[in-house]
């Protein structure tokens, strides 16, 4: 048999299914006329006229071969089973069509099944075998179908259903939503209307009463007035640069409260330099005496005594001189106040190395931070703020790289953090210590000292002076809610002593 037949030469041969069958039912009709007279004229004589008969036979069985071969058959089977439809009606004309045809071609290809033999019975019997499977195939390719167009069916119908509830919804929010609209428009359309009913009633009752008035009460009246409609206007305007010019003479008034402070500071130390008498100390203090500055040790005569061979120590004095001490851990020629101090004298006894002790003084009492006071209100009433710091130090020990934290500073405790995990935090207690940090150095003025607990210190360097002394009088606060005085080491013992004591 010629399986491998070009494809397009069978496909002009049987164009259609219908024209296939036909051509198969005639093939057979000559084939089993052929084998009849083929049989009688061998039975009858060997002639030239039954030679002839014989070709015809083979001639017509070689054809009926290239027709029925397998690449032939496939192709007409496919073409005819993906055929698209237009509609339903028509695909299932289709899908009956064929399967008339392929029990008719199964039923011709038995038939000749029985008729052939050898190489071409064989031959047969696989197309058969073939068109079995397809049929199979083509059987479970419509089982598909028909569950998909199923599942597509279902879909649609969900989505149906959820696009109509979507539109119920809106249509329900939008109908809630005027009528809420409309409620209040006739709310505030009432309300209008009673504010008029009531500035006539007003109006009326002030032009009766006017025709009663004196000369002097109808002036104060037109006062009144007058006043009234500026507020009236500053109100429907919200004029935002009155607020900004009051910030701004604020700002102003701070300016000069600062040039105020620094002059009265000068005039002090020019009273004390007016008052010292021959043979005064050599040494004096240099810097703002307010919280948020440094103070310096400076010598007056440069040829005196080098204050790195000296020993110092600062101390606080009470304006009468009745009290005062010590400061712990203050032992430097530079020291930063903290908001502690504000109130006091601060001195520096200084030993020089033959054993004579000298002193530095500030001019009068230590002066408060501008502005300060109401910033620390303020986070008061929030309940706690949170304070970016740097830890440099840990149990007296200097950390080769300092850390980020956040300081937490609230009405029940410290808590130092990092990202989301908790480093240390304590609540409010007598242990507690906190203070401003005592040594040298450029951030001394920044820096804080905490001591939540017996076995730990920590030194915390915050972003400016102004951070540092609120974070510090912020939790002083907070502590002296809960009757906790929080100072720094031994500050609360050296108040108690009087001067006498303390030198």
């Amino acid at each position: 048999m010629e399986v491998g037949m070009d494809v397009k030469a069978t496909a002009a041969a049987t164009p259609t299914a219908g024209g296939l069958y036909t051509s198969y039912n005639g093939s057979l009709t000559s084939q089993q006329e052929l084998t009849d007279d083929d049989g009688d004229d061998v039975e009858n004589s060997s002639s030239s006229k039954g030679k002839l008969l014989v070709a015809s036979e083979a001639a017509q069985l070689e054809a009926l071969e290239r027709r029925l071969s397998v690449r032939h058959l496939a192709l007409q089977f496919e073409t005819g089973q993906h055929a698209p439809a237009k509609d339903t009606v028509k695909e299932e004309v289709v899908v009956t069509d064929r399967t008339t045809l392929t029990k008719k071609l199964q039923a011709l290809l038995s038939e000749l099944a029985g008729r052939l033999v050898g190489k071409q019975k064989d031959d047969a019997a696989e197309i058969l075998s073939m068109l079995e499977m397809m049929e199979v195939q083509w059987g479970l390719k419509e089982s598909e179908l028909a569950q998909e167009r199923a599942d597509v069916k279902k879909m649609a119908a969900l989505f149906k259903q959820a696009s109509d509830d979507a539109r119920r919804m809106v249509d329900e929010a939008r109908s809630n939503a005027q009528a809420e609209v409309d409620a209040a428009r006739a709310e505030v359309k009432a309300a209008r209307a009673t504010v008029a009913r009531v500035e006539a009633a007003m109006e009326a009752a002030i032009e009766d009463r006017k025709e009663s008035l004196s000369i002097d009460e109808k002036k104060e009246l037109e006062q009144m007035r007058k006043e009234i409609t500026e507020a009236r206007r500053i109100r429907m305007l919200h004029e935002p640069s009155k607020t900004m010019d009051m910030e701004f003479e604020i700002e102003g008034l701070r300016e000069q409260l600062t040039k105020k402070a620094v002059e009265v500071i000068s005039l002090r130390k020019e009273l004390v330099d007016a008052k010292r008498v021959a043979g005064a100390g050599p040494y004096e203090l240099q810097g703002e005496e307010r919280l948020g500055t440094s103070l310096i040790i400076s010598p007056i005569d440069k040829n005196g005594p080098d204050l790195s061979k000296c020993n110092i120590q600062w101390h606080r004095v009470s304006v009468d001189g009745a009290k005062g001490g010590p400061v712990t851990g203050a032992t430097r020629p530079q020291f930063s106040p903290e908001p502690f101090d504000v109130g006091w004298l601060l001195h520096a006894n200084i030993i020089l190395p033959n054993g004579k002790t000298e002193v530095a003084s500030t001019s009068g009492p230590l002066d408060a931070a501008p502005g300060l006071g109401n910033y620390v209100e303020g986070l008061f009433k929030k309940g706690g703020a949170d304070f970016n710091v740097r830890l440099v130090q840990q149990n007296g020990e200097i950390l080769e790289k300092p850390s980020r934290h956040v300081l937490l500073v609230d009405s029940t405790r410290i808590k130092l953090s990092k990202n989301r995990s908790t480093k240390v935090k304590e609540e409010y207690s007598s242990i507690v210590q906190l203070c401003g940090a005592r040594g040298g150095g450029q951030a001394a003025a920044r820096a804080l000292y905490w001591v939540p607990n017996k076995g730990l210190s920590l030194m915390l360097v915050l972003e400016s002076e102004r951070e540092r002394n609120a974070a510090i009088m912020l939790a002083r606060r907070f502590a002296c809610d809960q009757n906790v005085t929080l100072v720094g080491p031994d500050d609360e013992l050296s108040m108690g002593k009087n001067t006498a004591s303390a030198a």
